[in-house]
């Protein structure tokens, strides 16, 4: 299913940021998955933890997502790019509108700065050995030793 159905329903999702109510779906979504696997009909009273039991598997796509965010942010802070500094914000575009109603839209930098936090994620980038450590892959020398936050 991992290599199928998960490469086609996460593309892109590196650049995802997920809100409350998406977060529930995925779940969800990734739980029928698992039902239609097995076979198991919406009627048929099973919870989720038997099913989980039944294909020895343990409900990871948000950690899936979460990962993927965080090497493609790592692959973009590693350099010194035009996509990093527009990620950062460094760089203003677009139209700027006042007076929208409603909560402000979540970013990109938002959901990173909650889970992980930015600063530290971008030392870590900078730092390709200690990132090589961290999501399993080597990679060559370091080339820059600090990273400064966006605040400073």
């Amino acid at each position: 299913m991992k290599c199928y159905i998960w490469s086609i329903a996460l593309y892109g999702a590196e650049t995802w940021t997920l809100r409350a109510v998406d977060q529930k779906h995925l779940g969800s979504f990734e739980m029928w998955c698992w039902r239609r696997m097995e076979k198991i009909s919406w009627t048929d009273h099973v919870r989720n933890e038997e099913v989980l039991l039944r294909v020895k598997e343990q409900t990871n796509i948000l950690h899936e997502i979460s990962k993927r965010k965080a090497n493609w942010i790592g692959h973009i802070l590693s350099r010194n790019c035009l996509l990093q500094r527009v990620t950062e914000g460094k760089i203003k575009g677009g139209i700027e509108v006042t007076g929208r109603r409603g909560r402000r839209r979540r970013k990109l930098l938002d959901d990173l700065t909650e889970r992980r936090g930015y600063c530290h994620l971008k030392e870590e980038a900078l730092d390709r050995t200690m990132w090589g450590a961290r999501f399993g892959t080597g990679f060559g020398p370091v080339v820059r030793q600090t990273a400064k936050c966006m605040n400073e």
